[in-house]
Parts: structure tokens; sequence; C-alpha cells
């Protein structure tokens, strides 16, 4: 006599408890994946924010050394941040333009649909660091975001 042979397979239950394992992996996963983004977001502020402060610094230097003529009792800072990036004339090359940008970052935090330039809040060099305002020039920016970052600062602080 011949026996049938036993089925192998799995169950309805063991697979509706690997579906729920699966579920409970999935939701403890999504809040990581979240600070990775924001993680991500606020290394892009800190590297656009390092990038365009440099070449306001650097657009003070040529101030200084006399490369970028400005007018009698200005700061020395650029009148506005797209002059970092359109140019300005080098008083020591015979007025050949001197570029201290290829481009103006964007704000990572800011929405999506304003410009690059318009992304950041700016502070002129006559404003006080604890209530920056804009001014006659650019001495510092800062995000207009009002979101608190990772390690606990807001974004606008940075």
């Amino acid at each position: 006599m011949r026996t049938r042979p036993i089925a192998r397979g799995y169950t309805l239950i063991e697979l509706l408890v690997v579906m729920v394992v699966l579920g409970i992996l999935a939701m403890a996963a999504l809040p990581l994946a979240e600070i990775t983004v924001q993680r991500e977001r606020e290394h892009e502020l800190k590297r656009a924010l390092w990038e365009i402060r440099d070449a306001i610094d650097a657009y003070k230097r040529s101030v200084d050394s006399g490369a970028v003529v400005q007018p009698a009792g200005s700061a020395g800072y650029p009148p506005k941040l797209a002059d970092l990036v359109s140019g300005v004339p080098n008083a020591k090359a015979s007025g050949k333009p001197m570029y201290f940008l290829r481009r103006i970052p964007r704000d990572p935090f800011a929405d999506a649909g304003v410009p690059a330039e318009k992304s950041w809040a700016l502070r002129s060099f006559q404003s006080p660091a604890d209530r920056p305002r804009p001014g006659d020039d650019v001495y510092d920016l800062h995000s207009t975001s009002d979101k608190v970052g990772l390690n606990g600062v807001p974004l606008k602080d940075w």
C-alpha cells in the first residue's frame, strides 16, 4: 500500500506571524530613515553656510587689500549676495571681474519655489548678532527655517 507524501509548506498562521514581524521592523525603520534625511539636509545646510561665509570673507579680504574698491564709509562687505556670483571689477587687474562663488547654494530647508538667493535671511554689518537684520551689506546669513536641528539648536542660529 502506498502512502501519500506529506505536504510541506507554510500555514496561514505562520505567514501572518511573518507579516506582523516585517510590519514591526518597517515601523521601527521609518523614524531612522526620517532622522537620516534630516541629518543629510543639516549637512547640506552646514556646507552651504561654510561656502557662502567663506566667499563673504574672501570679498572682505579683497576690499582690505585694495583689489575691490568700495565707497568711503562702507564696511567692506558685499552690497548684495548676488555680487559674489556676478563678480566685481578687480582694481589690481585693470577691471577684470573677480568671482567669489560659482552659484549661490540654496537653503535646503527653504521652500523649493524660492530662488536660492532669496532662501537665506541676511545680516548686515550694522545689525547685532542677537537680532540679525538685512541692511546695506551682507555680513552674514542664516537659515529662514524655524526647525530645530538634531543637536537641539534652531537652524536659524547656525
